[in-house]
């Protein structure tokens, strides 16, 4: 049995020794991929997240210090990498509604609409790439990662004014590009709702 502690081992990787961190990921990688596949209910995303966190782990192994176990410091790597794709996923199954013809965010939930969120990420990227790279950065940056008009002022080198100006412009395209599947949406459900009210006088 290795008796080497997380401690020495985590000095050793910092330093530059590659089997070492082998030996840390031999160590925790059964804990975090159970941990994960409970927290997301998939076996499958569980093993990716657990990869990026050892790779995050490895990547920033400068900044570890030894004040807290290795172990808790891995799991919240973990778990924020799994929240911040929930916050991801959630900002696409929003995105759709705030591109609607009638230029307003719906409050219904996407799920109850009959719509995927791998259908809106497909619907939408479609879109965005149709957009002129100085439209699709500000927005991509705004509504998918979530960045301040400051913080994408500051990545794309212009002022806050011009970032907005591209967003709303931007926005205004994805409208237009998005009207016909919006609308064939609605088409739809109006359309189930009338066949609804009618089928009771019918019987």
């Amino acid at each position: 049995m290795d008796d080497t502690t997380d401690s020495e081992l985590m000095t050793r990787v910092q330093a530059g020794d590659h089997r070492s961190f082998s030996e840390v990921v031999d160590r925790y990688k059964n804990q975090l991929v159970n941990y994960l596949t409970h927290l997301t209910s998939s076996r499958d995303s569980a093993e990716e997240f657990a990869q990026e966190a050892f790779l995050r782990l490895y990547r920033n192994a400068h900044r570890y210090d030894d004040r807290g176990k290795l172990a808790p410091y891995l799991f919240r790597i973990a778990t924020n990498l799994v929240r911040s794709e929930k916050r991801r996923e959630r900002r696409w199954e929003l995105l759709l509604p705030r591109f609607s013809a009638d230029g307003e965010s719906h409050s219904e939930p996407m799920a109850q609409r009959g719509l995927l969120v791998d259908e809106i990420q497909e619907t939408v990227s479609a879109a965005l790439e149709s957009l002129p790279v100085r439209l699709k950065s500000p927005v991509i940056l705004r509504e998918i990662e979530g960045w301040s008009y400051q913080e994408i002022a500051e990545s794309l080198g212009c002022s806050e004014g011009t970032v907005k100006s591209r967003i709303f412009r931007g926005r205004e395209q994805l409208r237009r590009k998005l009207a016909p599947y919006w609308n064939g949406g609605d088409n739809e459900r109006r359309a189930t709702e009338r066949t609804a009210q009618v089928t009771p006088a019918t019987r």
